[in-house]
């Protein structure tokens, strides 16, 4: 079937329709998977706009958005709570415990819950959810385990592709409003 995107395999919008969670990992999905270290240790991520709108229209059809990563930044908690982003999961390296007490805390099940990342650290959460999906940038074994690939890099709207194939699959993408942040 044709998206916005590109053609998606029916299997995967009939998986997208299913969706109330959104889970994201960060670097390398939110980000180009890039730290910028200043002299001090000042640490600086790049965020596009496209998936700032993208987040906050999914919000507003309906659907949750959580992130889980790796890493602890301040940077990621204060740009996800600019997106309303209510599930914060920072400091994570298994990432797959995280998820599951999530659904739980959320009352949902696993095929109710879409998962992007991009490398190793993602592959568990991407195998366990409903519809797992990786970056095109991705790192191989990821994209061999996704159920989706996006068109789209990590960091250059790869989340707002997916958050786009959601509200498409539940008819909602005609009603997306938000402003770009």
């Amino acid at each position: 079937m044709n998206t916005l995107y590109g053609d998606v395999e029916q299997s995967v919008l009939i998986k997208a329709k299913q969706i109330k969670l959104l889970v994201c990992d960060v670097d390398g999905v939110f980000s180009d998977g890039r730290i910028y270290l200043g002299n001090d240790g000042e640490e600086l991520k790049a965020f596009h706009t496209k998936d700032g709108f993208g987040i906050k229209a999914l919000g507003a059809s309906g659907v949750a958005v959580a992130i889980i990563t790796g890493r602890n930044s301040a940077i990621v908690a204060n740009r996800m709570r600019a997106l309303n982003v209510k599930h914060i999961i920072q400091g994570q390296e298994d990432k797959l415990p995280a998820l599951i007490e999530l659904s739980q805390t959320l009352d949902l099940k696993l095929n109710e819950i879409a998962y992007i990342g991009d490398d190793v650290p993602d592959l568990a959460c991407i195998k366990a959810v409903g519809l797992g999906i990786c970056v095109a940038d991705g790192h191989p074994a990821v994209l061999n385990g996704a159920n989706y690939i996006t068109y789209t890099n990590g960091g250059f709207g790869a989340v707002r592709e997916i958050c786009d194939l959601i509200m498409q699959s539940q008819d909602s993408l005609d009603n997306a409003t938000g402003a770009s942040v």
